[in-house]
């Protein structure tokens, strides 16, 4: 189900209204309810992988806090389980065509297998929200919560279910938890937020898409004209992708829920360090958190932090999506990152260096 359907907009309304009229435990059964509904109205198979994900994190975390001298080994099975099912569905088509293909390269013959899988939607980010919540329940940054009803909710809350932004337990859970009164107040952002959406969404994402499709479609664009289409589709990725999040953001404080704000700007940034503090936060933050910082972060040497960078940036691409030019695109942007990095540092004088530095005499009155 999709914001701009009609099915969505009756769903959003009649859950509105009956929402309000409950108690907590009934609002999060509501919204259980109303999430399931909302993600498996296409393909309801879809519903039975993030109810495996969702049960087997709750288990996980509860089994974490419950016999400390295993935790690792609950941790191992949340991490291998919901990296497995995320690989399977989303890498086994990119895996079956590379073998295919570096197969066909040594004069190997054969028949690629005849089953493709179906990429479910939104896996990506559901999966990253649910591993967050066991990754900081092993590291004792927030309690295994007791109510499966609780935990569910937070996995499939419908509004950033499919295009995030990424949630953690210490921020979604815990207003799930939590008692929720109707404010008129949040009511009116929550609807300025939506009609922002839309109107970056329809009017200028579909439209500078329009642009963007048919420079990229000339066969030989002129230098400006593919510039002007670079320009187009920078805009259109941008207006789409933030709609998006405000139409979340909105959808979700109508049910007194507050999502993050994961973009800030991102254009305005003034190097490629601060575009990704602007640009798709929740993601950004995840793997610096999950992915950077256990690797070692800046610590170790200038050498392994570049390491760790370039990792994190692969990965990043890999999440995004099985490519190769996602690969290249991770490649990019991490070698990018080193290289402004150590660019900085050239230019900034040691501590050795400032300290011999004659300082300038201040004038007498």
């Amino acid at each position: 189900m999709i914001f701009h359907s009609l099915d969505f907009v009756v769903l959003f309304v009649v859950s509105l209204v009956v929402y309000w009229q409950l108690t907590l435990k009934w609002q999060n059964v509501l919204l259980l309810v109303v999430s399931y509904v909302f993600y498996g109205w296409v393909h309801p198979w879809f519903l039975f992988l993030i109810a495996a994900t969702t049960i087997i994190d709750y288990s996980a975390a509860r089994g974490i806090e419950r016999w400390p001298h295993r935790r690792k080994a609950f941790l191992w099975l949340s991490l291998v389980t919901n990296l497995g099912m995320l690989g399977f569905f989303k890498y086994f088509n990119f895996f079956v065509d590379n073998m295919a293909a570096v197969a066909a390269t040594f004069g190997w013959t054969g028949s690629k297998p005849l089953l493709s899988i179906f990429l479910p939607v939104g896996i990506s980010f559901y999966t990253f929200q649910s591993l967050s919540y066991t990754i900081d329940v092993y590291w004792r940054e927030t309690p295994a919560r007791r109510s499966f009803l609780d935990v569910a909710a937070f996995v499939s809350f419908f509004p950033h279910l499919v295009a995030g932004p990424i949630m953690r337990a210490t921020n979604l859970l815990v207003q799930i938890e939590a008692e929720r009164r109707f404010s008129v107040a949040a009511a009116r952002d929550a609807t300025l937020l939506i009609v922002w959406g839309f109107f970056k969404k329809l009017v200028i994402a579909d439209n500078v898409g329009i642009i963007a499709n048919k420079v990229f479609a000339l066969e030989s664009p002129g230098f400006y004209t593919l510039w002007a289409g670079v320009f187009a589709f920078c805009i259109q990725i941008y207006a789409d992708f933030s709609a998006y999040t405000n139409i979340a953001r909105g959808t979700a404080k109508w049910f007194g829920v507050d999502l993050i704000v994961n973009f800030r700007h991102p254009y305005l940034a003034t190097s490629p360090t601060d575009f990704w503090r602007r640009w798709n936060i929740s993601l950004s933050t995840w793997f610096r958190d999950y992915v950077y910082i256990p690797l070692g972060g800046s610590r170790h040497g200038h050498l392994r932090q570049a390491r760790n960078v370039m990792i994190t940036f692969l990965l990043s691409g890999l999440w995004h999506g099985a490519n190769w030019n996602y690969v290249i695109w991770g490649f990019y942007h991490g070698a990018l990152l080193v290289v402004t990095r150590v660019v900085d540092l050239a230019w900034t004088p040691s501590p050795r260096t400032r300290r011999a530095a004659p300082r300038a005499s201040s004038p007498r009155a």
